[in-house]
């Protein structure tokens, strides 16, 4: 298999198009031809992972946090991030990046510290905004349910837990095709009038491309008569953080030692403790401090996240219980909910979790 085949598996879980504008995801290193001999999934891409990956005759390195997030304008070994791209580079292998992409599927990155945490009811807590795209387009009446049936093949017509939605309206439409044309309705010359539907549609903006592809390869015209457009609706199938409830009520101090001990944390900082019990959790991997208000408004007992700020904490104000547990804490299971998943879609090829502890925080 080849780079390209490998990141079109893990794009059809996170698509690159569901990252943050600020990040740097994709393919960092290598080529999309090169054939694959092993991959290797880490959480960071540091020297020792890349020896790892040497040792291990792997040549593709799939991991969670871009190594290079900002533009090298020099490669001379100077620091760890030019070391890496060297190393990489000198041994013919690539790495690919996630990041962002990752945490904005409800499978993915906080999904994964819902499962941990045991968490059920599942919902996104920050939903997404200007994810969703409408098609419109008019087409033959004759032809319309053969186009419908490609552009939901395409992935367009989901709404939450429905399929195949669309609207339809019948008209009248007309053109005149001129000099040069090849109309598959009509003649050179003279107007024609042919009785058409128009379809709405909507699909998720990451699917765009494949929409327009079906669109153009499907429909019968010679020029296809379309408009798509961006919505302003809330989207909860993407988005960041995720939000559940605890199958039983746990005292926050119970609570505190079953995060402590399912995330192998050294130790947790935390607003003051509430004097009821913990049901409904709020959670966000990585930097989340952003999702304090969402998890306030939400109704949340605990929101568990990392790198919160000493200013942030006060913004509980004794209705919910902030929880930093450490970045890496959060993100650790990120590595094993990747390897998990392209075992599963190539469960003959050769994947191997990092053992490099990447962590760069030590507690005292």
């Amino acid at each position: 298999m080849t780079v390209k085949a490998i990141t079109e598996i893990l794009e059809q879980k996170a698509p690159l198009q569901l990252a943050e504008d600020f990040d740097n995801v994709g393919l960092l290193v290598g080529s999309p031809d090169m054939e694959v001999t092993g991959i290797l999934v880490t959480l960071d891409t540091l020297e020792a992972v890349v020896e790892e990956a040497i040792t291990r005759n792997c040549n593709l390195i799939v991991s969670f946090h871009p190594i290079v997030f900002k533009g090298l304008k020099r490669i001379t070994g100077a620091n760890y991030v030019e070391r890496v791209v060297t190393r990489a580079i000198e041994n013919h292998i690539a790495i690919y990046s996630m990041h962002t992409a990752l945490d904005n599927v409800p499978d993915g990155v906080s999904g994964k510290m819902c499962e941990v945490l045991g968490l059920q009811s599942l919902e996104v807590l920050i939903p997404g905004t200007r994810a969703i795209k409408k098609l419109l387009t008019y087409v033959p009446r004759a032809a319309q349910d053969a186009l419908l049936e490609k552009l939901f093949e395409a992935g367009a017509g989901h709404l939450g837990n429905y399929s195949q939605c669309s609207f339809s309206s019948e008209g009248m439409g007309g053109f005149l095709p001129e000099s040069g044309a090849n109309p598959t309705r009509g003649t050179l010359g003279q107007r024609h009038l042919e009785p058409e539907a128009q379809i709405h549609i909507t699909f998720e903006a990451h699917r765009e491309k494949s929409v327009l592809k079906a669109l153009f390869t499907h429909h019968p015209y010679e020029e296809v008569a379309y408009e798509v457009t961006t919505l302003d609706n809330t989207y909860h199938g993407i988005g960041m953080g995720m939000i559940g409830h605890l199958p039983e009520p746990l005292e926050p101090k119970a609570f505190l030692e079953s995060i402590k001990k399912a995330f192998h944390t050294g130790c947790i900082r935390h607003s003051a403790l509430l004097q009821t019990p913990v049901q409904k959790v709020a959670v966000l991997g990585g930097s989340g401090a952003f999702g304090i208000d969402a998890a306030l408004a939400r109704g949340a007992d605990f929101f568990i996240t990392g790198d919160v700020k000493y200013h942030e904490f006060f913004k509980a104000e004794g209705k919910m219980v902030i929880a930093d547990i450490g970045h890496y804490e959060t993100e650790q299971f990120t590595k094993n909910l990747l390897a998990e998943y392209l075992s599963e879609k190539i469960p003959n090829f050769a994947i191997s979790l990092s053992e490099t502890q990447t962590n760069p925080i030590n507690y005292f």
